[in-house]
């Protein structure tokens, strides 16, 4: 094969390879939760844990906070490391469970931030 052939047929590889990828990303990126509602989200959690804390709500059992904390939001407690008590049915929020809410804001028993989905 020609240099040159083979220069113009690696050339349309990597142009069209770049394509695919932005396509992909651009796909990606319209999927993702937007950043401002992750902030909004850990910041109501992080308020609506506070509030229960100072009524001395008891979180060692690693309940749900909310089930509605924002549209398709919950807040869940859970142990850090993570316990098998965290992964029973009534220690987690029903409204994730039934795929009512999609995303959630998992905080420590004392109250850091553990993980957002």
């Amino acid at each position: 094969m020609p240099k040159l052939t083979l220069f113009a047929t690696v050339l349309i590889v990597i142009v069209l390879t770049g394509f695919a990828t932005i396509y992909f990303f651009n796909g990606f990126e319209q999927k993702m939760t937007p950043k401002s509602e992750i902030d909004t989200a850990v910041n109501q959690a992080n308020f609506l844990y506070r509030q229960r804390r100072a009524s001395s709500e008891d979180f060692s059992t690693g309940p749900c906070l909310s089930n509605a904390l924002m549209p398709g939001w919950i807040v869940d407690i859970v142990h850090s490391p993570r316990l098998s008590i965290d992964d029973l049915p009534e220690n987690q929020c029903p409204a994730y469970i039934e795929g009512k809410a999609q995303h959630f804001v998992e905080l420590d028993t004392e109250g850091n931030l553990v993980r957002v989905r």
